[in-house]
């Protein structure tokens, strides 16, 4: 049951998702008839319940193969998906993807550091790709609002212990400062932001933060150095929690994103 990720909203406190309401009319966001079809089908839902064998059509934001982060298009709630992807086979969903995907029969939804994670019990199913007005309100809609800590955690990573369910482990935000992108000396990614009057800096999982820099052939990249290096301006960063490693869940930058 997905009762406690309707509140991935926030940042810091719990909202109710709400509906992504219907937009016919919108022709700006697919990319066929299918697709059209199957998005004016979705019920509509205000809570989602992450029960074995729960059908899903998602809007995928960022996917590692850790998990795979997504608009659910019936209720409008941020979930995180464990896609069993083959070792040799890795990750290659896009933001803004629209996929299918049925949850497992044990959708394993107890992470108390991660409530709004599910298992599925296969790969996704492409179906499309949605932009424009449709999405750029979605997004709009799921913003946080920089009224504490990020994701409720004044430092860089928790303890897994002191995790009960009750904050979000994935927030979509609008840098009040930024985005910069910076590669260390160790050759890993990190993005640096204004959150609120915090300086925020984050490694990043976005492997094509990872490309512009190396396709820029520099360490630092902002402003329209950095908007010509990704091939759009950036306007959201997705913020999400790791995993427990050495018992403790780090804050990284899933995915840099556009407007929509």
């Amino acid at each position: 049951m997905l009762g406690r990720s309707d509140r991935t909203r926030s940042a810091g406190r719990g909202h109710r998702a709400r509906p992504i309401p219907a937009t016919n009319g919108d022709r700006s966001q697919d990319d066929g008839p299918s697709l059209k079809l199957l998005l004016r089908d979705i019920p509509r839902r205000r809570r989602l319940r992450m029960v074995g064998g729960t059908h899903l059509v998602v809007l995928v934001l960022a996917s590692t193969r850790e998990d795979t982060t997504a608009v659910d298009l019936s209720s409008g709630a941020l979930i995180r998906l464990r896609v069993p992807w083959p070792p040799e086979h890795e990750p290659d969903l896009a933001a803004f993807d629209v996929v299918e995907a049925t949850l497992a029969q044990d959708p394993e939804t107890d992470d108390l550091a991660q409530p709004e994670a599910a298992t599925v019990a296969d790969l996704p199913r492409h179906v499309g790709t949605m932009r424009g007005r449709r999405v750029r309100a979605m997004l709009q809609r799921l913003a946080a609002r920089p009224d504490g800590p990020l994701l409720g955690i004044p430092g860089p990573s928790a303890p897994y212990w002191e995790f009960w369910g009750n904050r979000p482990s994935t927030a979509l935000i609008v840098p009040t400062r930024g985005p910069q992108l910076i590669r260390r000396e160790d050759g890993s990614t990190w993005v640096r932001f204004g959150w609120d009057r915090d300086d925020v800096w984050l490694p990043t999982t976005d492997r094509n933060a990872a490309r512009a820099l190396d396709a820029a052939r520099r360490d630092r990249l902002s402003g329209k150095a950095l908007s010509t290096a990704l091939g759009f301006r950036p306007h959201y960063l997705l913020a999400s929690l790791t995993g427990p490693h050495n018992g403790y869940c780090t804050k990284v930058c899933a995915a840099v994103l556009p407007r929509g």
